[in-house]
Formats: structure tokens, C-alpha cells, sequence
């Protein structure tokens, strides 16, 4: 990992962002995205927190459905006097999906895979044969 910041007023400015500059306007991203073309030590910190921020999206998603899947499992097996382990279970969820909507409000997760999305969708795109392209509707062909 590099060690320092090319420039340190931007990079604390960028640090103080969370790296995230998706929230600013474009004319104001220039400068900080030729900051991160040219600083290595930024973009390794962009990289890192948005993979803490996808990640924590994928384990809130796994945690609820873990705890939907209890809550089925006790259903099913008809558990006597289980209406505390099905609270705990629903509470487990509820809390999870909590977590899901308060990180992909704060953070921009959610925008990264959204373009993350579209960088693949359009690699695929172009990968189609000109026959199967020429059908797809006009405001799809970009």
C-alpha cells in the first residue's frame, strides 16, 4: 500500500468524506477524481471502504435471511412453547434489515454496485451479436 498522500489537503479532505465523492456535483468531482487517478495511497482507501461498505451490506442480507430461516425452521417443527425463540428470530431479522436500509442510506454501496451493474451490463451489451443488438429497443442500444 502506498504510504503517503500526493497531495494531503485533498487526501484529508477525501479522508474526511469516506473516500465517497458521489454526493458532490460533477463539475466539483474533477479535481478529486484526477486526485485519485494520480494518488495510489487514496485509491487504495477509496477501495477499502467501499469493500467494508458492500460487505457489510452482504452480511446484514445474510443475517436476515438466516433469521427468517430459523423463524420458518420453528414454524415448521411445530416447537412447543417456541413463541420466544419466533420473537427472538423476528427480531433478529427486523434488526438485520435495519442495519441493510441504515448502511445503504449512509453509505454508497448502493450506488457502487448500481454502476458496477451497469459497467458489466454494458460489456455485455457489446458482446452481443448485431442481430440480437438490432432487436433491443433504442433507449437500451447505449
Amino acid at each position: 500500500m502506498a504510504r503517503h498522500c500526493t497531495d494531503q489537503v485533498v487526501g484529508d479532505i477525501l479522508a474526511g468524506w469516506r473516500y465517497d465523492i458521489s454526493g458532490i456535483t460533477r463539475d466539483m468531482r474533477g479535481d478529486y477524481e484526477q486526485h485519485f487517478a494520480e494518488c495510489l495511497h487514496c485509491r487504495q482507501k477509496q477501495r477499502l471502504h467501499r469493500t467494508i461498505d458492500v460487505g457489510l451490506i452482504v452480511l446484514a442480507t445474510f443475517s436476515a435471511v438466516l433469521f427468517l430461516v430459523a423463524f420458518g425452521a420453528i414454524r415448521y417443527f411445530d416447537v412447543r412453547h417456541a413463541i420466544l425463540l419466533q420473537i427472538i428470530a423476528l427480531g433478529g431479522f427486523a434488526f438485520s434489515a435495519l442495519m441493510w436500509v441504515v448502511v445503504a442510506i449512509a453509505t454508497p454501496a448502493p450506488v457502487v454496485m448500481a454502476a458496477t451493474a451497469r459497467l458489466h451490463a454494458r460489456k455485455l451489451h457489446d458482446r452481443l451479436p448485431d442481430k440480437i443488438r438490432e432487436r433491443l429497443p433504442q433507449e437500451q442500444r447505449h
